[in-house]
């Protein structure tokens, strides 16, 4: 059975879809069988994808479709084979976010290191409650260090919300690569955000229902 991360956050901006992607060609580069489901209206990662096409050899094979939010469970009955699928779902649309939360088994949600981010996480965490859905997040775009990382990082302890390590830091060239319809893993394999990428894709696997 296919393990299914839907990428949640209700606010727009971020980073759900380069996470995403990021995310599928780390584990693909572990040899995992990788399915992408583009269940944003934006379509970002459909995009990703025709750039993908053109990116040469470094581009690890994925699977991906662009289901419509009710058409979402049938995709994903198709898709059991798979050894991962990650879905990017939309920010705003609350059936459709909740259609993706009740078929996954791990609601993912990255959190760039805000109040605003943080303020919206909560209509995400309550719909994953809603579903029964375990929930982790993912520090995106973060900073090394300041004060409103603290104090990010202290509310999450504070509400014992499971947070998974490490945090990917605000690099240029995760954004150089999804640009170019790669993964940093594939485009900068020696890279710290390669590292942390690969890091962050263990730290979900070890989550996987047994």
């Amino acid at each position: 059975m296919a393990f299914v991360i839907a990428v949640a956050q209700r606010k727009g901006g971020a980073g759900k879809s380069t996470l995403s992607a990021n995310l599928a060609t780390a584990f693909a580069e572990q040899g995992l069988d990788v399915a992408l489901l583009d269940a944003d209206p934006q379509q970002t990662l459909t995009r990703w994808a025709a750039e993908r096409a053109n990116a040469g050899p470094r581009a690890l094979k994925l699977h991906l479709d662009a289901p419509a939010g009710w058409r979402l469970p049938v995709a994903l009955g198709k898709l059991r084979g798979q050894d991962v699928v990650l879905l990017d779902t939309p920010p705003h649309a609350d059936t459709d976010a909740r259609i993706a939360i009740r078929n996954a088994d791990l609601v993912l949600v990255p959190l760039q290191p805000s109040s605003a981010d943080l303020w919206a996480m909560d209509a995400t965490l309550e719909l994953a409650l809603g579903e029964k859905r375990l929930a982790a997040i993912a520090l995106n775009r973060a900073p090394a260090s300041g004060k409103l990382l603290t104090q990010v990082l202290a509310e999450l302890e504070r509400r014992n919300l499971t947070l998974l390590a490490p945090a990917i830091g605000n690099r240029t060239g995760i954004a150089q690569a999804f640009a170019a319809g790669l993964g940093v893993t594939e485009a900068a394999p020696r890279s710290v955000a390669a590292t942390e990428m690969r890091a962050l894709a263990a730290a979900l696997l070890a989550l996987r229902p047994n």
